[in-house]
């Protein structure tokens, strides 16, 4: 698979970002206190690092579903589903959970850079390589064929179209 579009618009009744955002991390954790915690790390690490909070919030629903004790059997760590080999590169620590979605939304930063260079798959690509690493897109010349990858950048898709459809 060479690549997809990852975004589409929606036209819909409109709510800001920082709505949509809140609204969807209250659907996936029931814990008032950690709603809004979690609403305010992902809008900080969105500035902090210039990265869509529409595409963060999407990224860490489908990683944690906004979990912030979330551990996979591949041994990613917290909300932003990082690899601890991961997060030492990125010098955060992924069992803190702010260092954890700011260490998500570097590491999404970096791969946005590294893959939206004017290409028009390149957030397709870096979204890929957050689930795959950057050496499977380098190696594919996009997203890699694994089901796994395919299917998560289709549902980041989405998610993040949905967020999107919201806010227009």
């Amino acid at each position: 698979m060479a690549g997809f579009l990852l975004f589409a618009v929606n036209y819909s009744e409109a709510a800001s970002v920082e709505e949509t955002v809140y609204t969807e991390v209250c659907q996936f954790n029931p814990n008032p206190d950690q709603e809004v915690w979690i609403y305010q790390a992902i809008m900080y690490a969105s500035a902090m690092y210039s990265v869509d909070p529409l595409l963060l919030t999407a990224v860490i629903e489908q990683e944690s579903h906004f979990n912030i004790s979330a551990f996979s059997p591949a041994g990613a760590v917290g909300l932003a589903q990082l690899m601890p080999s991961t997060a030492n590169s990125i010098g955060v620590d992924p069992y803190d959970p702010l260092q954890n979605v700011l260490g998500g939304a570097k590491h999404l930063r970096t791969l946005l850079n590294s893959f939206d260079n004017g290409n028009p798959y390149g957030v397709t690509n870096a979204i890929a390589a957050y689930n795959a690493g950057s050496q499977a897109v380098i190696d594919n010349g996009g997203c890699p064929p694994y089901s796994e990858t395919v299917n998560y950048v289709c549902s980041i898709a989405g998610i993040y179209n949905n967020l999107l459809s919201r806010i227009y």
